[in-house]
């Protein structure tokens, strides 16, 4: 009899010999779950019959025929077998099931869990997913792919967003990002920064179709390392959280930032308006001036260029840069609102030689009291 607990242990391969050697039915089109719950229920069913089988002494093993004066004995060894692979199966089956569902785990205060997915500009490199799912809109995916729920794959569908013309959008699928439940978020890699984004989450057939869940904000990577590295702690966003949510397209009047603004006033426990509104206050914006329409916008941006060998390997804190023929290299980086270190390090082909050199920055930015004069005077 095949031994559940092992199953799981096994390569593909293996399962696909075992099942065609037990001569399970399609065994050659399956995948590695599939083959799983096939070999165990063989297990099951060839239990049964073993069971059932009549023994030459007139007795029956493990199960009960008509007739019978005496039942099968419930402590049997068989029985006791029986039972450890039924418990192991259904754990087998417990654990795929778990990890198939996206629905949030956590208790709301009202009850209610809103379906939303967020996407934050992490550095060019990176983004980082945040989403809450209700149980009800998963069990609407359920029912909808009926038997393919059980051959489907919980997936982050990452899209490049372009636009066509001056009017209409085009979203090209770049690929898909197997998730899976009891967790909220998920970084995902991207190239070639600047790029503009969309993800989608939901339930991937075999068949190729796609259930979205939740669609999130649209974003774009910069062109090179803006600042510091972001993880998922909201400490570390709170520190620097109207850059990474200008870098998320907060103040973006493309699409719908709406679960984007939510969810950063909800863990960061302030207004997001304006960027001079977040910074500054309400104040600074003019509100209640006659001359709203008239503003001023000012930033500034650091050049570090340098030459090295063409060969060498250069990080500016930590994240690679890309060196040019000649060896030459360049990267542009925002000035932040405070002293910036930035150690610029160079390693030769072959590894024996590094060479490091530490630029120190300061920009001190302030808005001035805006000015209103009488006319005429």
């Amino acid at each position: 009899m095949i031994e559940v607990a092992k199953l799981k242990s096994r390569t593909v391969k293996d399962l696909a010999t075992m099942a065609k050697r037990k001569g399970v039915p399609g065994w050659h089109a399956m995948r590695k779950e599939e083959l799983i719950r096939a070999l165990a229920k063989y297990a099951k069913l060839e239990a049964r019959r073993t069971n059932l089988r009549e023994p030459k002494n007139g007795k029956t093993n493990g199960a009960s025929r008509p007739g019978d004066s005496h039942p099968p004995a419930v402590n049997s060894p068989e029985a006791r077998k029986k039972a450890r692979t039924l418990q192991r199966l259904h754990q087998i089956q417990d654990r795929l099931a778990q990890s198939r569902d996206l629905s949030h785990q956590g208790k709301e205060g009202n009850g209610r869990v809103k379906d939303r997915l967020v996407v934050m500009v992490r550095d060019p490199y990176w983004l980082h997913a945040y989403w809450e799912l209700s149980r009800s809109s998963v069990e609407r995916v359920r029912v909808a792919l009926g038997q393919r729920w059980h051959e489907s794959r919980a997936v982050l569908r990452l899209s490049e967003v372009t636009q066509d013309g001056t009017t209409s959008t085009v979203r090209k699928i770049v690929r898909d990002i197997e998730v899976h439940g009891g967790v909220n978020n998920w970084y995902i890699d991207v190239s070639d920064p600047p790029r503009t984004f969309q993800v989608d989450i939901g339930y991937l057939a075999l068949d190729g179709r796609f259930l979205s869940l939740a669609r999130s904000n649209v974003v774009t990577t910069p062109r090179c390392v803006v600042g510091p590295p972001v993880d998922g702690n909201w400490a570390e966003v709170a520190h620097d959280f109207d850059r990474v949510f200008a870098l998320s397209g907060g103040y973006s009047d493309r699409g719908d930032n709406t679960d984007l603004k939510d969810l950063f006033e909800e863990r960061l426990r302030r207004p997001m308006g304006s960027p001079v509104v977040a910074r500054f206050g309400l104040g600074a914006s003019g509100m209640g001036c006659n001359h709203s329409d008239f503003s001023l916008e000012v930033d500034a941006e650091l050049i570090v260029y340098g030459v090295t060998e063409p060969d060498a390997h250069v990080t500016l804190r930590g994240e690679p840069v890309k060196v040019h023929p000649d060896g030459t290299f360049t990267m542009r980086l925002n000035l932040l609102d405070r002293r910036q270190v930035l150690p610029v390090v160079a390693s030769s082909g072959d590894g024996v030689e590094q060479r490091t050199i530490v630029l120190a920055v300061e920009t001190n930015t302030k808005v001035m009291e805006p000015v209103t004069r009488e006319p005429g005077a």
